[in-house]
């Protein structure tokens, strides 16, 4: 056992911390294609 496992940072739950990641990268990408839609539409 390393010193790394004995002296844990954190004791949350990985899943949670991807999931929130995948939530705000999802929604970064969402605003960006509404917004491109919104210009589009307001081009034509």
């Amino acid at each position: 056992m390393n010193q790394f496992e004995k002296n844990v940072q954190t004791k949350r739950n990985d899943a949670v911390d991807s999931g929130v990641g995948f939530v705000v990268s999802f929604g970064f990408f969402a605003t960006l294609f509404i917004i491109a839609t919104v210009i589009k539409l307001i081009a034509s």
